[in-house]
């Protein structure tokens, strides 16, 4: 399988090796993370989203898994080992860079009065939206990977259909979704580059 470069929060990497962290919520990972940010002024609520988000990227990987038993509140994650293909590339300052990143395009907005913001390409909002069609874009693939793999099984193993065809339908709508985030953002790049 090939490799794929990972960006990843140290200070969240560094909790999830402490050995009570093989089960985790939502909620017990923020808190050990929002107790890490030491001289960081933050809301509780941004330090949630932020969590949140990086146990999502981390499922799309395989590399957490969701306790057998699904809760709408509450739900309990399951720590894997680290998937072989992903380079870890552990970055410094996570939350406060996305952070950053987030609230910088509010306070503009804010600014205008809602009046109409004429287009102005920014050479960080593009390198921001390169990032994400990367990972969007590692993402699509492996969710693709896996629709072909169960396809591939289910025409081998006809027996399996009814424990796995699920599985292979949710993967199959993820990779759909995630060709519609793709085109959406390569469009907002295009928008952009012919802005200059």
């Amino acid at each position: 399988m090939k490799t794929a470069s990972f960006t990843f929060d140290r200070r969240l990497y560094e909790l999830l090796q402490e050995e009570a962290r093989a089960r985790f919520t939502t909620r017990e990972l923020r808190d050990a993370y929002a107790k890490r940010l030491d001289g960081v002024n933050f809301r509780i609520s941004d330090v949630r989203r932020y969590v949140y988000e990086q146990i999502r990227r981390m499922l799309r990987m395989g590399w957490v898994v969701h306790d057998e038993e699904r809760r709408s509140r509450g739900q309990v994650y399951r720590l894997q080992p680290k998937p072989v293909h992903l380079q870890l590339e552990l970055i410094d300052d996570g939350f406060e860079k996305s952070f950053k990143t987030a609230s910088e395009p509010t306070q503009e907005s804010s600014v205008q009065d809602h009046a109409a913001v004429p287009l102005e390409p920014s050479s960080d909002a593009e390198q921001h939206l390169e990032a994400l069609h990367n990972e969007i874009r590692l993402d699509f693939l492996s969710s693709m990977g896996e629709a072909e793999r169960y396809k591939l099984l289910l025409g081998d193993m006809p027996h399996l259909r009814d424990k796995v065809e699920a599985e292979y339908l949710e993967a199959r709508d993820r990779s759909s979704r995630l060709l519609g985030h793709l085109r959406a953002i390569e469009k907002t790049l295009k928008t952009l580059s012919a802005a200059r």
